[in-house]
């Protein structure tokens, strides 16, 4: 399934922090009647990630809440341990961004938005994008060329949202 304006995105399992652990998160699920936003990146601690996507919707978190947002999700293809420390690390988890783990890219892969620089040492990680999901459908997308970060921004979906 490709990602796409009015689609719905597929079940995955995704990972969170729950206390001290992680709990398994089926995607469906827990967006299920309610609008959300979601947007993905390359890598937790990642240049152009930490220094310009994530804080972007640091920035912007307030704004979506005043726009009905329930909540802000970010999703990467990195172990759950690495991203719950980058959230903390970054300020995401203080301003109430969800980090989600997509550990084994099922959900990147599945949105056909993978790829690879081996040279880099990056595989199957996500390309960005940012959207909002409305009870599962896809309202607003914004996906990025890839290597910037031009139209995924915080920023740039809030303005989308009008």
């Amino acid at each position: 399934m490709a990602l796409e304006l009015g689609g719905r995105l597929p079940d995955a399992t995704l990972l969170k922090r729950d206390g001290d652990g992680f709990a398994e998160v089926s995607l469906a699920a827990y967006t299920a009647g309610r609008k959300v936003v979601i947007f993905a990146l390359p890598g937790a601690y990642t240049g152009i990630c930490s220094t310009s996507h994530l804080p972007s919707f640091i920035a912007t978190a307030e704004g979506f809440r005043a726009k009905g947002v329930d909540e802000i999700i970010c999703v990467s293809v990195n172990d759950p341990f690495v991203l719950n420390a980058w959230g903390d690390d970054a300020g995401a988890t203080a301003a109430g961004i969800t980090m989600l783990a997509d550990a084994g890219a099922a959900l990147t892969k599945a949105l056909g938005m993978a790829f690879t620089v081996a040279q880099k040492g990056l595989y199957d990680r996500s390309q960005r994008y940012a959207l909002v999901l409305e009870d599962g459908v896809v309202t607003k997308l914004m996906v990025d060329d890839p290597g910037v970060c031009d139209r995924s921004k915080g920023e740039q979906l809030l303005e989308a949202m009008g």
